[in-house]
């Protein structure tokens, strides 16, 4: 499947993730557990996690997430959250989980001046993403990513490369094991 290189490349390839940054994801489900790989792998000094199923934070920690966000449990809009909590905004924010309102949140918890916010989740029925113009001339980016950035037929044999070498812990999204 995509998962993994999606996640990973959103991070890595697309965003562009650098060391020292902080970056928040959206969505703990695979692509998003690996957007945290390729955030830690990256070298980002901050990572917050944001799923409405805090199950998942225990991976995600374990991935490499030094945070981890319900936004059920708050009592403000977690973007507010992320916000107070990196003294302005991360920046890089990377949506796994599709659907509009995951991704205005993570365009409005990037950093006025420069926060990037790469697009990754979708969802058939919600189309539309209304954007604040003053999100946009504030010096906030947003993109989006399909495989995340990877050319298939160069990439893959990368990827490869670097899973033997131990680059990253794709052992980790492993939940099932079948016959």
């Amino acid at each position: 499947g995509c998962g993994f290189s999606t996640g990973y490349g959103a991070a890595i390839n697309t965003a562009k993730v650098t060391p020292g940054s902080t970056c928040a994801v959206f969505g703990l489900g695979g692509v998003g557990l690996s957007a945290v790989i390729g955030c830690k792998a990256a070298g980002a000094s901050r990572i917050i996690a944001v799923d409405i199923n805090s199950e998942k934070f225990t991976k995600a920690k374990a991935l490499g997430a030094t945070d981890c966000l319900n936004p059920r449990d708050l009592r403000k809009p977690v973007q507010e959250v992320i916000a107070e909590m990196t003294d302005g905004g991360v920046d890089f924010a990377i949506e796994c989980a599709g659907g509009s309102e995951a991704m205005r949140a993570a365009l409005e918890c990037t950093t006025v001046g420069w926060g990037l916010c790469t697009l990754v989740g979708a969802a058939v029925d919600d189309q539309e993403l209304n954007v604040s113009l003053t999100d946009v001339l504030t010096g906030r980016t947003i993109n989006g990513t399909l495989f995340g950035g990877w050319k298939g037929l160069d990439s893959i044999p990368k990827l490869l490369t670097d899973y033997k070498n131990k680059k990253f812990n794709l052992d980790a999204l492993v939940t099932h094991t079948l016959p």
